[in-house]
């Protein structure tokens, strides 16, 4: 190398700049998220009445993948496995995740946690899905920290089940788990009384905010254990609704930033209540957003 070469090249480095700038450059450059999935929940009155020609649109509109609810004896929304397997693949989608509940106050489901949970999970696998969620728990299951233990035990038996299958169990947050019970948080039972390796987090970000919690800062408390998220917005009101992802008042850059302290691999736009709006309508917004998003 001749002195006029090391001359310069030294004085890029101590300045901070690579000799080759534009890769430094480009290590800089804001990213962009690739696949964006749907909670199918959100379209729940639709796809009900035709899933066919809603996965068809939800495929149109540009998702990649989608979470499943409502399972009941085999069936999602009045078909089987084998033909909702059959739509996706026509329609080049995925269903990574399905909701379930835990089955103490809908007894008569077939296919909760506590009845014949394991024909759910075949189900799952049969769909391709990696994860079966524990959705909701209805308030007769949630007025005592032993009742979270119990939910606890609950989480741990079935992701027993889930693994043979290669499949994840997991936990869908809502607010009312960050609310103290005898001094303790019930979140953290949950998290502390479950295996880690068997039961993961699905993180509900919009209601982490209404609990009063910073979702990053969540993050790093449980870190690498939230592999899913549930993504919807919060308006600027007094009610703090629901809203089309990128509408609202939560600093998505921000939380997509610490997607690697989360543990986060798959996200899912959710809106349970689209107001006067067509949920097609408020999913696409929703898409646009974060297909815009740069973090």
């Amino acid at each position: 190398m001749d002195r006029r070469k090391f001359i310069q090249q030294s004085a890029m480095l101590g300045t901070g700049i690579a000799v080759a700038p534009t890769q430094l450059l480009s290590s800089f450059e804001a990213k962009k998220l690739k696949k964006v999935g749907v909670q199918l929940y959100t379209l729940r009155k639709a796809i009900s009445k035709d899933p066919e020609a809603i996965l068809g649109k939800v495929a149109g509109i540009g998702y990649n993948f989608v979470e499943f609810f409502g399972y009941n004896d085999g069936k999602y929304f009045g078909k089987t496995a084998k033909e909702i397997r059959q739509y996706l693949d026509n329609f080049g989608i995925q269903s990574l995740s399905s909701h379930y509940q835990t089955g103490a106050t809908t007894p008569n489901v077939i296919g909760t946690l506590t009845n014949n949970w394991e024909k759910a999970v075949a189900d799952s696998a049969l769909l391709g899905q990696k994860y079966c969620i524990l959705a909701y728990l209805n308030e007769p299951e949630r007025k005592t920290i032993d009742d979270y233990k119990r939910t606890a035990d609950l989480l741990n038996k079935c992701g027993e089940v889930t693994k043979k299958y290669g499949i994840q169990m997991g936990y869908h947050n809502h607010a009312f788990e960050f609310d103290a019970i005898d001094g303790q948080v019930p979140m953290d039972v949950l998290l502390n009384n479950t295996d880690a390796n068997l039961v993961k987090m699905e993180s509900d970000l919009y209601w982490i905010v209404k609990a009063g919690m910073d979702p990053v800062e969540f993050f790093k408390k449980h870190a690498g254990r939230i592999e899913l998220w549930h993504v919807k917005d919060m308006d600027n009101t007094p009610q703090k609704a629901f809203a089309e992802v990128g509408s609202g008042t939560i600093n998505w850059a921000k939380i997509f930033a610490a997607q690697k302290i989360s543990g986060m691999k798959h996200f899912f736009v959710e809106q349970d209540d689209c107001k006067d709006r067509d949920p097609l309508d408020s999913i696409t917004m929703s898409y646009k957003y974060l297909k815009g998003l740069k973090y």
